[in-house]
Parts: structure tokens; sequence; C-alpha cells
């Protein structure tokens, strides 16, 4: 039944990574909430993005009272410019391999993204800035960076939910220790690391947990780093970083605060943000606290 208090003219654009439609029942689920937005007399538009800079543009020129993206992480972050600029509520359909920004939000399909859309529940959430780049959910460099690199076109294919097992059983045959200094709101540290993330959000990597208690929106970026060990030692830990619990163990580091600064040696380690390469340290980042409107499940604990 329609909502009656839905204005008629509520305008969406819903931007889509082309890449993401290869899945007959992602293609199927979407089509099915368009239709049942414009039912319920939403004025929707879907397109298709030719390249990154084709949504920024899009972003840029919509004349919409909202934005849904349907894609991976890297797809929504390279975004993240454009929204802050343009102000529009930001609504994610997981439809990429990860989908970890949407876990964060609460939402876990596009059946639960597109009844969120209708409810029209929003709740403001921070992004991470690192130089003129934005992120959603996590940095990091070592180990997770070498993961990003395995994680081929082929492999998502091929393995789909566990491709990101197979990237991280490739990349740990190729990691090596670096040392790093560090600058958490004025406190300085000196550790040596084999895998460095700062994060924003609350998940990344497939489902992982950032902090126990981290979440999108409490003005903080949670930091941890692994410190170097044997494969086995690696494995032992797994459950625990899976769920964020990191002070389990000594091998690990953590610190959380709103500003981080970091220095490698070597010099010029390649950093990611939400899967995409963006910088080299060394690197400062923030957190910008409550800069978007996201669209949450109205029970989402966001």
């Amino acid at each position: 039944m329609p909502h009656a208090s839905r204005r008629p003219d509520k305008q969406l654009l819903i931007l889509i990574n082309p890449a993401s439609r290869s899945g007959g029942d992602c293609a199927d689920q979407l089509q099915a909430g368009v239709s049942g937005l414009r039912e319920e007399g939403w004025s929707v538009e879907v397109r298709d993005t030719d390249s990154p800079e084709d949504a920024v543009t899009s972003i840029r020129d919509a004349r919409a009272d909202m934005i849904a993206i349907g894609g991976g992480d890297g797809t929504v972050s390279g975004c993240a410019k454009a929204l802050v600029e343009r102000g529009l509520p930001l609504a994610v359909l997981p439809m990429g391999t990860a989908n970890d920004l949407a876990r964060s939000l609460g939402i876990e399909s596009l059946e639960q993204a597109f009844a969120a859309i209708r409810d029209g529940h929003t709740a403001r959430i921070d992004l991470a800035r690192l130089g003129d780049e934005y992120f959603f959910n996590v940095a990091n460099l070592g180990l997770g960076v070498q993961v990003t690199e395995a994680l081929t076109p082929d492999v998502k294919r091929r393995w789909g939910v566990l491709s990101y097992l197979k990237a991280v059983s490739e990349a740990l045959t190729r990691s090596n220790q670096f040392k790093v200094r560090l600058v958490v709101d004025g406190q300085k540290f000196h550790i040596r690391s084999m895998q460095l993330a700062v994060g924003n959000g609350r998940f990344y990597g497939g489902g992982n947990v950032v902090h126990e208690q981290a979440t999108i929106s409490d003005g903080k970026l949670h930091l941890y780093s692994l410190k170097p060990q044997s494969l086995l030692e690696l494995l032992s830990l797994a459950p625990f970083l899976r769920v964020g619990q990191h002070r389990v163990s000594r091998r690990v580091f953590t610190a959380s605060g709103s500003e981080v600064a970091i220095e490698t040696a070597p010099a010029a380690m390649e950093v990611h943000a939400d899967g995409e390469p963006v910088a080299t340290t060394p690197v400062c980042i923030r957190v910008e606290k409550g800069v978007i409107a996201a669209v949450v499940p109205a029970d989402a604990a966001v």
C-alpha cells in the first residue's frame, strides 16, 4: 500500500556500476525495487555510470532529492566528495563483492535498501579524509594492500564470497614487515607492522570488524596494526580480528582518535582506501563527523 504522506514528486537518481548488474538475481531485485518506488509515486531515474568521473558529474548535475548508488565500496567512495558538495541524502544499494559500507549502515540486501528508501529514515554519518580523497570504510597499507592487489576480477568471479580468503592466502606469501611512526591526536608511537588499517566505518574486507565498538557515526578513527608474526600466529588471531576483538592479543597494536599521521620505513608505501589506491606514505587521515545523511533502516544501530 502507498504511504499516504509520500510526496508524488519525490525524485531519486540511481547510479549503477554496470559491472554490478552481472548477477541475474541482483538485476531482478533492482528492477523490483525500482518498480515498487514508482508504484508509490516516486520519480526514479536509473543511470549506468561509464566511469568514476561520469558518476561524479551525474551527482553534481542531478535534479533529485536523493542519490542511490549501486556497486561496491570503491564505487561509493569515489562519489564521496561530490555527495558532500551536493548535500543530498545517500542510499547505498549493496551490489558489490564486499558491501561493507552497506553493512555499517545496517543494510544486508537490496530489498532492505529499497524498504529503507521508502521509509525515509536517515542518519548523519562520518567520512575520513586523506588529502583530497574521502573514504567510508578503511584505509590500509601492508598486507591489506597486497590482498586488494590479489583480489582480481577473475578471483572475484571464480571464488565469489570466498574471494577474500583466496586473496589473503596469496598475499600472506608476499607480506613484509615495515616500521611505522604514528601520531594519533598528538600522541606518538613507534611500532613494527605487517598490516596497518585505519577505519572510519565498522566493517571492511568483506565483513571484518575494524574495532568492536566502532560505528560510522562515532566521530573517531579506529586504528589497528598487526605486529610481524608467522602464518600460524596470524591464523590463530583470525577469529578475533574478524569480530574486532584486537585487544585480546599483544600481537596487535590499537589506537583511536580524530586524526592519524603515518610515516613508514621504507617510505612511500602504497595506501589503499576502500580498495582503491589513493596515496603513498607519509599521510595524514582526519575524520569529518556527520557530513553525509545516509538512508538506514529504522532499527539500525548506526
